[in-house]
């Protein structure tokens, strides 16, 4: 038994002011790790050098006041791909518009010469830091969050350096199973290095967390050690997000989609539900909160066809969250590719906590389907599945679904964090 906290240093390159939903999980950690008994001491990329997809100021504001942060310099090979800060692609380049040669050209170099992803520039720079950190701080564990997988590089190297370190490598989404992997082109001998670099990563941890069970079990593939030595700790929601926030429901029948679309999430079965689909005498409307390429805005029908479309660009968390909770129903797409039994993204939870309804469109077996029927949720249907799904809109449309469970209470990042305290404990 520990007489007092111990310091665990996490290493995680999103950090405020980067926005996006990788961000997070680990700024909600090290709020509620200090009643857990571990003392979070973060190390970052400094915002200078780095090479955010998007940005979100707000989160400032969210940072612990007694958390130390450290931020480093990077290089940002991003720059050989566009010159324009504003237009960091996400997905490493897979979700990018571009269609051409120079895109193509750019997506190749991305999967063949910068393994196992363009930030591991920020290695060197992170790993002299966080050495200091370790003499100074006396500290004994470390955690690596990624994606970015190179960040799990660091957490290697340092292993390798200093033994009796204990490592918790938290890996939120697939490495090289992941849906757009193919979309880099990776040659054979890039292939064998980039799984080489996961296995190396995956046993020499000395723990693994993942954020779903299908991908835990992904990861025991890979090598036979790493199944006993690996949590499922999921994302989760924030109470105090949703503080002062008032639930409303629009006056026209509103489904709202936060988040990212590409061509690997699949809306034409939507669209074709949503056609002329009418309550008090107006059509539904479709409010999408995020990126979308114009390829995608094309395949909505204009409004005349019976369908209200709003696409509201990328904004802030607390905004985000207000979109949330003025809808008449949520919806969730997963992508359409072979591992999406294990996608369980991270707005889920916060989508549970408004206690909307949800839409959710993708695999019926999958981990994200999982959840929902456990907190009992049932509009979970195919891609494609065009009348099933204008049914349950209308279903809900007049009041017809079943209550919730609560059992969505269960992640909570306070609840979480006492989980997460205790892996470390573990470790000790």
């Amino acid at each position: 038994m520990r007489s007092r906290p111990s310091k665990v240093l996490i290493i995680t390159y999103y950090w405020p002011p980067s926005g996006g939903a990788g961000v997070q999980r680990w700024l909600k950690f090290t709020k509620y790790l200090p009643s857990a008994g571990w003392i979070p001491v973060v190390l970052t990329v400094n915002p200078e050098y780095a090479a955010y997809p998007f940005r979100d100021e707000s989160l400032y504001g969210e940072i612990p006041v007694d958390v130390v942060v450290h931020r480093t310099k990077a290089l940002n090979y991003f720059a050989l791909y566009n010159r324009d800060p504003s237009k960091i692609p996400h997905a490493g380049f897979a979700s990018g518009e571009g269609k051409g040669f120079k895109s193509s050209i750019s997506r190749f170099v991305r999967g063949n010469f910068f393994i196992p992803d363009p930030r591991r520039g920020w290695n060197r720079y992170a790993y002299r830091k966080a050495c200091e950190l370790i003499k100074s701080e006396n500290i004994t564990h470390i955690i690596t969050t990624s994606p970015p997988h190179s960040t799990q590089l660091i957490g290697l190297r340092l292993k390798r350096r200093f033994p009796h370190l204990k490592w918790v490598a938290d890996l939120r989404d697939p490495w090289t199973d992941i849906y757009y992997y193919d979309m880099f082109r990776p040659s054979l001998p890039a292939r064998m290095i980039d799984s080489e670099l996961e296995k190396r990563v995956l046993t020499r941890a000395d723990r693994i967390i993942t954020v779903g069970q299908t991908l835990a079990s992904a990861f025991a593939e890979k090598a036979e050690i790493v199944a006993g030595k690996t949590d499922v700790l999921p994302n989760g929601f924030d109470e105090e997000d949703f503080q002062g926030v008032a639930a409303t429901v629009p006056e026209r029948f509103t489904i709202t989609y936060v988040g990212t679309l590409s061509p690997a999430y699949p809306v034409m079965g939507l669209i074709g539900a949503l056609k002329n689909l009418k309550f008090n005498n107006m059509p539904a409307a479709l409010r999408i909160v995020g990126t979308v390429p114009e390829e995608i805005r094309n395949q909505f029908p204009a409004d005349e066809d019976g369908l209200v479309t709003e696409f509201i660009s990328y904004c802030e968390h607390p905004e985000a969250i207000g979109y949330m909770m003025s809808s008449s129903m949520l919806l969730l797409i997963i992508p359409d590719h072979r591992s999406n039994r294990s996608i369980l993204t991270g707005k889920i939870f916060e989508y549970l906590a408004t206690e909307k309804p949800i839409l959710f469109l993708g695999p019926e077996d999958g981990d994200a389907a999982h959840l929902l029927k456990l907190c009992g949720y049932q509009g979970i249907f195919d891609y494609n599945d065009s009348q099933g799904i204008r049914d349950f809109i209308t279903r809900v449309a007049e009041g017809k679904t079943v209550k919730r469970s609560g059992h969505h209470l269960e992640y909570s990042r306070r609840a979480l964090s006492v989980k997460l305290g205790e892996i470390l404990d573990r470790l000790v």
